[in-house]
């Protein structure tokens, strides 16, 4: 069986994940959260879809009204949510998918930040020719 220990960890989950998670835990939807932040009900849900991210002064008053640590809410570090409570267990195959998802957004990710690096390796390269 799966455990919730890293539902919310790094790697398996992005900032949206966590913001919509700690919303649920707080018992708010999309429109109350958005009213108690003074913006629009679809800004909170680009924020949830990692469309787009709040500016420092919002990603305070979001880790305070939903009781979380702002660098839970950035990089799942410190103060926030363990995952949903038990309920019932996932069918083995069930695990096994989510299990290789994980895997290969890891990778990805790992990816991505090699290409990152490489792209700024050929910037300076170019920049120095």
């Amino acid at each position: 069986m799966e455990s919730n220990e890293d539902w919310f960890g790094p790697e398996t989950s992005t900032f949206g994940d966590r913001l919509a998670g700690a919303r649920e835990a707080a018992g708010l939807t999309r429109g109350e959260l958005a009213r108690r932040m003074g913006v629009k009900e679809s800004t909170i849900g680009k924020w949830e879809e990692d469309l787009s991210e709040p500016r420092a002064n919002r990603l305070q008053m979001l880790s305070g009204l939903l009781g979380v640590s702002l660098t839970w809410l950035l990089a799942a570090e410190g103060d926030g949510l363990d995952g949903p409570a038990g309920g019932d267990p996932l069918p083995d195959d069930v695990v096994v998918v989510l299990s290789e998802m994980r895997q290969l957004k890891t990778a990805l990710k790992q990816s991505a930040d090699r290409i990152g690096v490489l792209e700024k390796r050929l910037r300076r390269v170019l920049k120095e020719n």
